[in-house]
């Protein structure tokens, strides 16, 4: 908190300095106990002590370095009466003392009299009274050592990858560590290095001992923590303990130093650890720190700025999984970051928005109370620029969830959505098979979109994806490279010719030719018949556009796929009497094609 308070500094440094006012209190935290604390509490000092139902202690620290407790409301005298009533005294003794006034008194009197082991307990107990009071002698007793400790960890606290182990210990022994001493101190003491006795081994043979067990404990360590980054699983690091060779001779200093390295296993070949990308180097680090805080198994809250700053957006996704997997369960976490990839759109009731309103237009009339930088919860509140984050996290949420799912269906456009799910619906109705309610439709706008779409969603492993999509001759190479370049599966590639029987096939030609027409002329007011359209391709689509650019109709209305789509979801009551056997037999047979690939949580 060196940064506090900005506002009028030098006035404020003038004042402390004079010894006009207190040095700032920094930071405030109120916490509530939990019934296990009330319980301890009343054990001891009785169960009028605590007046709230709810009790709460408030705790300031400011650059004094000293706790003020505050609010913590308690019943003095009735908590003087239940101590001396429950030590034990005997009835003389146990009435003078109930008849005494003050907590002086009886210290006086305990002080002064026989030592029992009834005023051997007490006794202590009011000295602390004394001092400080009874709200002061409860927080020391029974709460002081429940505040947790904030652990703070930023970009700096990262290891360099190579390191004077002698300069390292020293540091440690002068308590003058460097921010990028915690997490290699972490590392080391997770693989149980004594950093004194490795030092002290001067003997060549006992050293080399020593290393061949070191080193391999410190590998394996390591691993453990690589776990948990997916983005390579072939990176293993490697480290190297020994004295540097002197440049230009062959002897060796007396200086031990650390090296690591990073192997890519496939190739077996190993680069310098500050070589790596810095989200890698980062990440590496946070998480060697931290798996030393959790095995001294302290009563911490982690505090992370901007965690995962330079990590790419699924290293981030890493990051929030170890936050949920490991430390959620021991720890609380409290970080900063601008990235929607760090928040987890499956629990947006965690996050705090934090703004200045002075910042934004129009801020000159801001009362007093909207000065400063607030944490908010109420989103309502926020301006649009401290939303940002949060929409990005929604938006890839729902692009997630809402348009795709763990079976997505890939068809081009929504004309195709409309004539699959009204085709399924019709299908079921006559106790036939429609499309599985387990596929997820997904419309992607274009042919040429599906395999950019395919790609970015394949992405993701644990989704089953298929297409269903038109088939021209001139898209057979992008449909071949589906499966080709392994986007797909081969038998995940359907095109609407494998159930037509033509060359060519879009959706429109599942239909027989005479109902497709109905459609359109019901829906463009025209009169057509099959003769009426000029010849060509087997695509009926084709052969309408040809003949509405040549002859449009009365009312000038141009052709497009997806009025005769809608038209058909609208009025199918009346339409189902002109589907004939073979329109349902292609869509129920690509509907069977397609259900065989379903994956379910069993199949998997």
């Amino acid at each position: 908190m060196d940064d506090y308070p900005r506002e009028n500094l030098e006035e404020y440094e003038i004042e402390v300095a004079t010894g006009k006012r207190e040095p700032a209190q920094v930071v405030q935290a109120t916490y509530t106990l939990d019934r296990e604390e009330i319980n301890a509490i009343e054990e001891i000092f009785g169960h009028e002590c605590l007046k709230d139902e709810t009790p709460t202690v408030i705790i300031e620290k400011g650059y004094s370095n000293q706790f003020t407790l505050n609010n913590l409301n308690v019943n003095t005298e009735a908590t003087l009466k239940h101590l001396v009533e429950s030590t034990g005294f005997r009835a003389s003794r146990l009435t003078r003392l109930l008849k005494m006034k003050t907590v002086e008194e009886k210290i006086e009197f305990l002080i002064n009299s026989d030592q029992t082991k009834a005023s051997q307990k007490l006794l202590p107990i009011l000295q602390s009274i004394s001092q400080k009071g009874v709200s002061h002698a409860v927080f020391d007793q029974f709460l002081r050592h429940r505040i947790p400790v904030f652990f703070y960890f930023d970009e700096y606290y990262q290891m360099k990858g190579e390191e004077s182990l002698d300069a390292l210990h020293q540091r440690k022994a002068s308590n003058n560590l460097d921010e990028s001493d915690y997490p290699l101190l972490g590392l080391l003491d997770l693989a149980d290095i004594d950093l004194a006795q490795l030092l002290n081994l001067n003997q060549t043979e006992r050293l080399f001992t020593k290393l061949e067990k070191v080193i391999p404990d410190l590998e394996n360590t390591a691993q453990k923590i690589l776990d948990f980054w997916s983005q390579n699983q072939y990176r293993r690091i490697k480290f190297e303990i020994r004295r540097p060779q002197s440049e230009g001779t062959s002897d060796s200093t007396n200086i031990m130093h650390i090296w690591i390295r990073v192997e890519d296993a496939r190739y077996g070949i190993t680069t310098s650890f500050k070589a790596q990308s810095r989200g890698f180097m980062w990440f590496f680090s946070f998480l060697a720190w931290y798996q030393k805080v959790r095995q001294d198994n302290q009563n911490i809250i982690l505090l992370l700025d901007e965690p995962g700053l330079s990590l790419h957006a699924k290293a981030q996704a890493d990051l929030l999984r170890y936050f949920e997997e490991e430390l959620a369960s021991d720890h609380q976490v409290i970080y900063t970051t601008h990235s929607p990839f760090m928040i987890d759109p499956w629990h947006f009731d965690r996050v705090r928005i934090v703004q200045d309103l002075r910042t934004e237009p129009n801020s000159k009339n801001l009362p007093a109370d909207k000065h400063g930088t607030k944490v908010i919860a109420e989103v309502l509140e926020a301006t649009p620029d401290s939303l940002f984050p949060l929409q990005g996290a929604l938006g890839c949420e729902i692009y997630q969830t809402l348009f795709i799912g763990p079976n997505t269906l890939v068809v081009e456009g929504s004309s195709d959505l409309l004539y699959i799910e009204t085709m399924s619906a019709l299908l079921q109705q006559k106790g036939k098979t429609g499309l599985s309610p387990d596929w997820t439709i997904t419309p992607v706008g274009g042919s040429d979109k599906v395999p950019t779409f395919v790609a970015l969603i394949g992405a993701n492993t644990k989704l089953n994806i298929a297409v269903l999509i038109d088939y021209q001759k001139k898209d057979r190479q992008m449909i071949e490279n589906l499966y080709k370049q392994k986007l797909l599966k081969k038998n995940h590639v359907l095109t609407y010719a494998d159930f037509v029987g033509n060359n060519e096939a879009d959706v429109e030609d599942m239909f027989d030719p005479e109902f497709y027409l109905k459609l359109v002329n019901e829906e463009f007011g025209t009169s057509l018949t099959v003769n009426d359209l000029p010849p060509g391709p087997s695509r009926i689509v084709r052969r309408l556009k040809d003949h509405f650019e040549n002859k449009p109709p009365p009312n000038g209305a141009k052709f497009n796929h997806y009025r005769p789509a809608l038209y058909l979801s609208k009025n199918l009551d009346s339409l189902e009497a002109d589907l004939t056997a073979s329109d349902l037999d292609r869509f129920q047979k690509a509907f069977d094609a397609l259900n065989k690939l379903l994956v379910t949580k069993s199949s998997k």
